[in-house]
């Protein structure tokens, strides 16, 4: 078993939800730790590499088994037994950034608050549909997926080539990412 170590580099704003709004300012926060740093939650790494998996199946054979293993079993299966053998770690910021930003009190400065409003088909803005969210600035994050089977890594490696995307408003310009394997 290995532990693959990864990045996730941002090259746009970004948003992971926190299912949170701060009142009448922003409808949609940021997920942050304990400190008030953003991080991607290992759930969401495994929701989106398995969505990958699952597009790079329609081109290269790839068994079944190994899917399971990195993954679980696909929640449409009457098997309950969907737990993965590996262990998806948060992507966070890398531990010297940590510190700088924390110590130089800059995590204000990590964010960015967006509005946005839905437009009829006249043109004209819909009445009560103005929504800000806050936003991360482009940056890079460090996980990793913990006891992978030797005979996985280069699937694991593959599927983090597909995601290009990640978080809300991909649709829309924010959260263009490229996860690369480290080491």
């Amino acid at each position: 078993m290995t532990d693959i170590k990864y990045k996730i580099t941002f090259y746009s704003n970004w948003h992971c939800g926190s299912g949170l709004a701060a009142g009448a300012d922003t409808d949609e926060l940021v997920i942050k730790d304990r400190n008030g740093l953003p991080y991607v939650p290992g759930r969401t790494i495994k929701g989106l590499l398995r969505e990958a998996a699952t597009m790079l199946s329609q081109f290269i054979s790839i068994p079944e088994e190994s899917i399971n293993r990195l993954f679980g079993k696909s929640r449409d299966t009457t098997d309950f037994g969907c737990r993965s053998e590996v262990s998806f770690t948060n992507a966070t910021l890398d531990e010297g950034e940590k510190n700088y930003i924390i110590s130089n009190k800059l995590i204000e400065h990590l964010y960015m608050s967006v509005a946005s409003t839905a437009i009829r088909a006249d043109g004209i803005a819909k009445d009560h549909s103005l929504r800000k969210i806050e936003t991360t600035i482009p940056c890079s994050v460090h996980g990793i997926v913990m006891n992978v089977n030797d005979q996985d890594i280069e699937l694991l490696s593959q599927t983090f080539k597909w995601v290009k995307r990640l978080g809300l408003g991909r649709n829309r310009g924010y959260g263009r990412c490229e996860i690369t394997k480290e080491g």
